[in-house]
């Protein structure tokens, strides 16, 4: 099987009320197309409400060969026996993620629009970095605004992967695929899509491959 130049990465609503009904929404999503990765993030929650999500939703997404990602908590990610985490500017530095996760996880660093911050990320040894919001998002307030034309730069001069992540929906994928985004990360373009998680993951692994399709 070749390998897509570019994934999905799927991201958790910030609220999980109902786990057991999430997880089979998620089991549809996963089914329905190419998924790379899935990042558990939910903020401002006790450890155990956090663990508690991830030993109901990483089973699922693991026995699909989906990378379980946690946000922010490198400390739980090994704890809970994720595949990674993700952490932001002001979530730690690099080293002590990695020092908590072993070298055997994922780190992904969130980059806003800052090539600069993306290169020390990819030089101390970041397994991606992530840039965004590329558009408006209510799944989070974003400090900073990307343009799809640092994906481009990205992909010509670095070999680490690049996430893109910001308000991005079936409509929107193509282009940011199409720029260079080795994963395209959504989360509410997915669970609040008009006709479902599944149709949703179906149409945008359509416009992902259509984006790479257009590269130059």
């Amino acid at each position: 099987m070749v390998t897509p130049l570019c994934r999905l990465y799927l991201i958790t609503p910030p609220r999980l009320d109902d786990l057991a009904a999430f997880g089979r929404v998620l089991a549809q999503a996963l089914d329905a197309g190419d998924v790379a990765a899935l990042q558990i993030r939910l903020k401002e929650v006790p450890d155990e409400v956090v663990a508690a999500a991830v030993d109901a939703l990483a089973p699922i997404a693991q026995a699909r060969e989906v990378a379980v990602i946690l946000n922010d908590r490198p400390d739980l990610a090994a704890s809970l026996g994720c595949d990674g985490v993700h952490i932001g500017q002001d979530d730690g530095s690099y080293a002590e993620a990695r020092r908590l996760v072993g070298k055997d996880r994922m780190v992904g660093v969130t980059c806003h629009d800052s090539r600069h911050l993306a290169m020390e990320a990819a030089e101390a040894g970041a397994d991606y970095v992530a840039f965004g919001a590329f558009f408006p998002t209510a799944t989070k307030e974003a400090p900073t605004h990307a343009e799809p034309e640092i994906l481009t730069i990205w992909q010509e001069t670095m070999q680490v992967p690049c996430v893109a992540i910001g308000g991005i929906t079936v409509e929107t994928a193509r282009g940011i695929a199409k720029a260079g985004a080795d994963f395209v990360a959504v989360s509410a373009g997915v669970w609040s899509y008009g006709e479902g998680p599944a149709a949703a993951a179906k149409a945008l692994n359509a416009e992902i491959a259509a984006g790479v399709a257009e590269r130059g």
